[in-house]
């Protein structure tokens, strides 16, 4: 009498494989747009903290050094464009030879637009820190800002979610807000 011996075959059948794919496939389409709206999201947090940044740097500097500290546009008063922050030694809300630099920040990425309100939308534009870390226009009243950097490369419900709003009080705290989750983050926000 003859055995046959069992082979147990190991591998995947067509049907389970076409299974496998049509799955990775469903999650691949469910999860693209969350990682594309999370991408966004995390490069303009990132936008908004590195202005963050730059104030609280022009507001230490003020402070530690007894003297007035600037940010200013880099160019053409167009915030997109990058910021310096300095320690102003001529007091002209001006960066040039004479002045502290403390920071320059490159521009932000073409597909970013930045526009602000107080002096950050003056002729020069500027946001000053005076010694006791407040901030105040150039003829020395205190003035809150605020500065909008949002996507201009998108459109409707998406660009409320992808916009920040950096809140200079008049105390010198400094805020990034999403206007899209918080009821208080506007362009005239004050506190």
């Amino acid at each position: 009498m003859r055995r046959f011996s069992q082979r147990r075959n190991s591998g995947f059948t067509l049907i389970e494989l076409m299974v496998t794919i049509a799955v990775a496939a469903v999650l691949l389409v469910i999860g693209t747009p969350s990682f594309v709206a999370f991408q966004r999201s995390s490069e303009l947090t990132s936008a908004a903290n590195s202005f963050v940044a730059a104030l609280g740097a022009a507001r230490g500097e003020a402070m530690k050094r007894g003297r007035q500290a600037v940010v200013v546009p880099r160019a053409d008063n167009n915030w997109a464009t990058g910021w310096t922050v300095f320690v102003d030694t001529d007091n002209n809300q001006q960066f040039n030879g004479s002045d502290v630099l403390i920071v320059q920040q490159g521009a932000l990425p073409s597909y970013f637009s930045a526009t602000g309100q107080g002096t950050t939308q003056s002729s020069p534009a500027y946001i000053m820190f005076n010694p006791s870390g407040y901030t105040q226009t150039s003829d020395s009243t205190f003035q809150s800002a605020t500065l909008k950097i949002e996507r201009n490369d998108i459109s409707g419900t998406a660009k409320t979610q992808q916009t920040r709003i950096v809140v200079i009080a008049k105390t010198g705290r400094v805020r990034a807000c999403q206007p899209a989750t918080d009821t208080t983050c506007t362009t005239s926000a004050s506190e």
